[in-house]
């Protein structure tokens, strides 16, 4: 007789140190710096969930994304937002399936109903009842629990925990520091690997201290300038080097002013990918400030952002005298912008029309 068939068991990808996690998510266009290498291996190697709490736009997403594809796990994914319950984030009872389910019953209880003359026997006997309407198969399963129940292991995105209530906080609780769900009407269900966490917070609010003495916590701030470039090039590999350089150039420059959002890297990325579409296309513009006009329509979310990025561009009001910023593993970075706001801004812009190298008409010749 031949053996029934079984599937292999899924591969449970493990990281030796924080070098080889870092070049595994390079390979997938993730750029970490060596300390954040090794955090986020010590996560994953102690089986502690990460809380990473940083400035919306710096990469505390797509780490959960890329750190998945890296290991070959599957991404768990829980969007958290105000009102956000355990309906959502855990479980609820399908009670379609149950009402379907009584009346498939509803035949064979009257048949049994039938035997009793008395109405109290008849209602002791129902309540001895077991009908199986609180199993596991009438589970309506949500992300947490399904981070749980998985079969092959999983990276649990917790996104944006910091929307949610602190009652909500509570019930990630059990599944951050045990790996399980406990159900009242079934019982307790025990993860089959352990989950890889991620919690993302953008500091909208404090997080209780309960949830914080459970995971190792990482501050995510913008990248250092060079990490930053290759961020651009290794998303959007068609921007020069120099094109991407420029663009991040003016990013750090608009970062360095009160605005009501600071540009992420996203938003860095698509205007580096603008910049080369109006080289491309041959866009016809009046003058530099014309084309910085057009790629701040993906840098700036808010018109009084916009407003006041072009004032102080027009040299109507001075920038910030100088900036000091220390990246997380290396020499301190200095940025002085006081003295050169339109150079540091409109750099990426001197080339449209192809005569200059260092610019947007710059050739391929340009790249490293």
């Amino acid at each position: 007789m031949t053996a029934p068939h079984t599937a292999p068991e899924p591969e449970d990808i493990r990281f030796a140190d924080g070098a080889e996690l870092k070049e595994a998510l390079r390979e997938v266009d993730y750029i970490a710096d060596d300390e954040f290498a090794v955090v986020v291996h010590l996560a994953t190697a102690l089986e502690r969930p990460l809380l990473l709490e940083g400035p919306a736009g710096v990469g505390k997403t797509e780490l959960a994304k890329s750190l998945a594809e890296a290991s070959g796990r599957k991404l768990v994914r829980l969007q958290c937002y105000e009102g956000l319950d355990d309906n959502r984030a855990l479980y609820e009872w399908d009670y379609a399936k149950q009402l379907l389910h009584v009346q498939m019953l509803r035949d064979r209880i009257g048949e049994k109903m039938a035997a009793f003359d008395d109405v109290a026997e008849a209602s002791q006997f129902l309540a001895a009842q077991d009908f199986g309407l609180y199993s596991e198969k009438f589970l309506s399963v949500r992300p947490l629990l399904e981070a749980i129940l998985s079969p092959e292991p999983v990276v649990l995105l917790v996104d944006e925990v910091d929307r949610t209530e602190e009652s909500m906080e509570a019930l990630l609780l059990e599944v951050l520091a045990e790996g399980q769900v406990t159900i009242p009407e079934v019982g307790t269900f025990t993860a089959r690997s352990a989950p890889w966490v991620i919690l993302t917070s953008n500091d909208t609010r404090e997080l209780s201290p309960a949830l914080k003495r459970r995971c190792l916590h990482y501050h995510l701030g913008y990248p250092t300038p060079q990490r930053e470039r290759d961020i651009v090039t290794a998303k959007a590999p068609e921007v020069e080097d120099t094109v991407a350089a420029e663009v991040v150039d003016l990013a750090r420059t608009l970062r360095q002013l009160p605005l009501r959002k600071s540009p992420s890297i996203a938003e860095v990325i698509d205007a580096a990918r603008a910049a080369v579409v109006l080289k491309s296309t041959g866009v016809a513009v009046s003058s530099q400030a014309a084309v910085r006009d057009i790629l701040l329509t993906a840098l700036l979310k808010y018109t009084s952002d916009v407003e006041l990025v072009r004032t102080r561009l027009s040299g109507d009001q001075p920038f910030p005298a100088e900036v000091e910023e220390t990246a997380p593993a290396g020499p301190v970075e200095r940025v002085t912008v006081a003295s050169r706001p339109a150079n540091t801004t409109t750099a990426v812009f001197r080339g449209h029309g192809g005569r200059d190298r260092g610019g947007i008409g710059a050739g391929r010749q340009g790249r490293r």
